[in-house]
């Protein structure tokens, strides 16, 4: 991989944990607090199994844009793909602000299911663009798959 590549990757990356950050800003905050003391389905994963998976995913999603961008801007379908993967982006971190910061599983389901739109879009973009690059972004349309019904619960069991 030439110099150019690396940073690429390392940008590509970086974008993803830093939407992630910014989600993570507002989560933590409510986690031990307004989080901790809602009601929970069943099938509601222990906190600490959130961290490994979005960091997994987080990881995946930088990959997969990196093998788009790597294509190159100029090539059909290139610019398209990346922005819809940025419009996903933004909808990951605003679901974060929705559910934990305004402290609202209505606001959060009403992200999350734009969110998992978004996703869609992005893997039939990257689809048409670079091969492995769409199979990437499967783990996550299943954990967002999840974390959609997850919230639903939340929101039906707090109402």
């Amino acid at each position: 991989m030439k110099g150019i590549g690396w940073l690429r990757l390392v940008a590509s990356v970086f974008v993803c944990f830093l939407a992630a950050g910014i989600g993570g800003y507002f989560t933590a905050q409510s986690i031990p607090t307004w989080y901790a003391a809602l009601e929970k389905p069943s099938f509601s994963p222990p906190n600490w199994v959130f961290g490994p998976v979005w960091t997994f995913l987080y990881l995946l999603m930088g990959i997969s844009a990196y093998l788009v961008w790597e294509r190159g801007l100029g090539e059909k379908g290139v610019k398209k793909a990346l922005g819809i993967f940025g419009l996903q982006l933004v909808l990951n971190a605003l679901w974060s602000i929705a559910f934990f910061g305004m402290r609202s599983p209505l606001a959060g389901f009403v992200v999350i299911v734009a969110l998992w739109a978004a996703i869609l879009f992005t893997i039939l973009e990257f689809r048409k663009v670079h091969r492995a690059a769409w199979w990437l972004l499967i783990p996550y349309i299943l954990w967002v798959s999840f974390a959609a019904f997850l919230n639903f619960s939340i929101m039906m069991m707090n109402a």
